[in-house]
């Protein structure tokens, strides 16, 4: 988009760019997203920026009646599989929180210095400069959400210090943190979280355009392995739950299928506040909440067969993962099978090697078993082919030894090549990890049907993939002839 586009972005407050780009306002000194409802400042007097971390870093602050830190991520991020989109997912993910800009280079294959060149010249803003934006949005849902007190939150945002956390709220949204805990939208005053607890954190998942949430709650409950996951309620206002295997402790998220506008409804269960961030991540990858439903639609909505169905239902999602290790056994493990016989495998694999919760929380009783549990069990019981249990020590094996590796930041050709290269895993089972676990958008799976154009999807072939797998006129559960001529053939190895 050149200035004056994104100008006229603005004027006409289209949501469908907010998180793709940002504008501030020097007479303001306040940077907004491009939906805000304020009056539009004159063209002469408007920044754009990449990120709210290079509007921050050039001494903007949030606005606070737009809340621009809580827009869904750029589907940019998905798409890219350079260095700066993987540094942006592994960022998202908390890797710098945890292991600082030294560790996110290490993953990444490239010094700290290039690091901090190639996301500076393309986003404004370092890799300190993109976690500490990240780090004051987690404390100020932790502000606006709980009544912790504020030193706890401090800590549990990432910040090294009460007087780096204090300075930084103040820089960010010129308020205290104790003026932005008590101006918090009426909206989000759920019950305060007792001091000292994590309690129930609510959060609301923003996303941009249609969702069609009916489809991805049906595409999860099919899926969804007794002891970790569960589905609860009637059609269109189902919560969907699982168990979290988070980097400092454990979680449960519910998400509701109910929509609001522009949002899904979750709640975080968290026994360390400092995953809040990455718990919320995950979640999103899981439900493809940074997806741009508008540039989907206007490719494949060009094509003759796809356009009937990304017309029925706008806003088709391709799931992702909380737990990317997990999927890759799940995908080896159901190989083969039917879906319902996939779920009664993936069952009996929780039951005997999973990690109890501390504290069950109605059926969900465990965390997904560590890829090092599996690679020297002996997996008897569970009924498995002893290729298949050789196939799913082999993964488990790998991945405990990072031969192969599947976070958010990895390079996916080096990881599909290197999935390939293990025994039960060929390019369907490689490519499907490789959207789903990975959240490549691009990836076409199967044959395409007669009279399209597949080469022409790009790069939202996944969308595709799913648009001719489920997609069905609304009310109905069954497929539409060209998505049954390219029936899922998850049904046989995907759980």
């Amino acid at each position: 988009m050149s200035e004056d586009s994104r100008y006229e972005a603005v004027r006409s407050r289209d949501a469908r760019f907010d998180g793709a780009f940002f504008f501030a306002v020097s007479t303001t000194g306040i940077y907004c997203r491009p939906s805000c409802p304020a009056t539009t400042a004159r063209r002469r007097n408007v920044t754009f920026f990449p990120t709210a971390a290079a509007a921050q870093g050039s001494g903007y602050r949030a606005c606070r009646r737009c809340r621009p830190d809580a827009v869904p991520g750029s589907a940019e991020w998905n798409a890219r599989a350079d260095v700066v989109g993987r540094a942006v997912r592994l960022i998202g993910d908390g890797v710098v929180d945890r292991e600082g800009v030294a560790g996110l280079a290490a993953r990444l294959g490239y010094s700290a210095r290039q690091v901090q060149r190639q996301l500076t010249a393309e986003l404004g803003a370092g890799p300190t400069a993109l976690a500490r934006a990240q780090r004051a949005h987690t404390a100020r849902l932790l502000l606006q959400t709980t009544g912790l007190p504020v030193a706890e939150i401090a800590f549990a945002a990432g910040f090294a210090s009460v007087r780096q956390f204090n300075d930084t709220i103040k820089e960010i949204y010129a308020l205290t943190p104790s003026a932005l805990r008590a101006v918090r939208p009426g909206a989000r005053s759920g019950p305060a979280a007792p001091s000292g607890t994590p309690g129930v954190l609510p959060l609301r998942l923003a996303f941009r355009g249609p969702y069609a949430a009916r489809q991805v709650f049906d595409y999860l409950e099919r899926r969804a392995f007794d002891g970790i996951e569960e589905v609860t309620g009637a059609p269109g206002r189902r919560t969907y739950r699982r168990t979290l295997r988070l980097p400092n402790g454990t979680g449960i998220a519910e998400v509701d299928e109910v929509t609001g506008d522009g949002w899904l409804d979750c709640r975080l269960h968290l026994t360390e506040l400092r995953d809040l961030t990455t718990a919320a991540q995950r979640v999103r990858r899981l439900f493809d909440l940074d997806a741009d439903p508008y540039a989907v639609g206007e490719r494949l909505g060009t094509d003759p067969v796809l356009a009937p169905l990304v017309a029925r239902c706008p806003g088709l999602r391709s799931p992702g993962t909380v737990d990317p290790d997990e999927l890759a056994v799940r995908a080896v493990l159901a190989r083969r099978t039917g879906t319902a016989a996939g779920r009664a495998l993936g069952a009996r694999l929780v039951a005997a090697h999973g990690e109890p919760l501390p504290r069950p929380a109605g059926t969900l009783t465990h965390l997904f078993p560590r890829a090092a549990e599996l690679a020297g069990a002996p997996l008897t019981g569970l009924d498995l082919p002893p290729s298949r249990a050789a196939a799913l020590r082999a993964l488990a094996a790998a991945l405990t030894a990072r031969d192969v590796v599947l976070d958010a930041g990895t390079d996916r050709d080096r990881a599909e090549r290197a999935l390939r290269a293990l025994p039960g895993i060929g390019p369907w089972t490689a490519g499907y990890l490789r959207m789903r676990a990975l959240g490549d958008p691009d990836v076409l799976l199967g044959e395409p049907p007669p009279g399209t154009a597949p080469a022409l999807w790009s790069p939202w072939r996944s969308y595709a993939t799913h648009y001719l797998w489920g997609a069905a006129p609304r009310g109905s559960t069954a497929p539409t002839d060209s998505a049954a001529r390219h029936r899922n053939p998850t049904e046989r190895i995907d759980a």
